[in-house]
């Protein structure tokens, strides 16, 4: 719903969307932890489908010239490498489980802010100083960058302990 509010111009409703999206993801989260009702499908689903409304928002701005192009080549660059290491690992049979470090989770905070703060800044008056977007770019992008590198010094880690030499 997001992507297609975004098509249509109507930022508010995107907005709206998204913090609603964010909220019931993030309760959602907390009650399966606190009632002990934790699924190994909701474990791979709930990551998948939150990269999936980033990733939508992150290609439907760059696409309408709104964030920059090169931020989501670095964000959508970051999930690819990460899923073609998960492959390598999987077709070498080498056993590993995916937990994401503190940088990925700083990461995925600088990436929701990105979205959050470009959609209400498309909701105020063009007068706004967009300086802090631009701060909060750099910052998103550094993190997605140290993030993708802290995932593949991992993934060569796996590799190179269960190859003999």
């Amino acid at each position: 719903m997001v992507v297609i509010f975004l098509i249509q111009g109507a930022f508010l409703k995107a907005l709206i969307f998204f913090t609603i999206s964010g909220i019931t993801d993030a309760l959602d989260g907390a009650l399966a932890r606190i009632l002990n009702q934790q699924t190994i499908v909701g474990s791979y689903l709930d990551p998948i489908a939150d990269k999936a409304l980033l990733v939508s928002c992150f290609l439907a701005l760059a696409i309408m010239d709104i964030i920059p192009g090169w931020l989501t080549v670095i964000v959508i660059s970051r999930d690819f490498i990460i899923l073609v290491g998960v492959s390598i690992l999987s077709m070498m049979a080498i056993p590993f489980k995916i937990h994401p470090a503190f940088v990925s989770k700083v990461t995925t905070v600088f990436q929701i802010l990105t979205i959050f703060f470009v959609l209400s800044f498309q909701c105020l008056p063009r007068s706004f100083d967009y300086m802090w977007v631009i701060l909060l770019y750099w910052l998103t992008a550094l993190f997605t960058i140290i993030s993708g590198l802290n995932y593949m010094a991992r993934g060569i880690k796996l590799i190179n302990n269960h190859v003999p030499l």
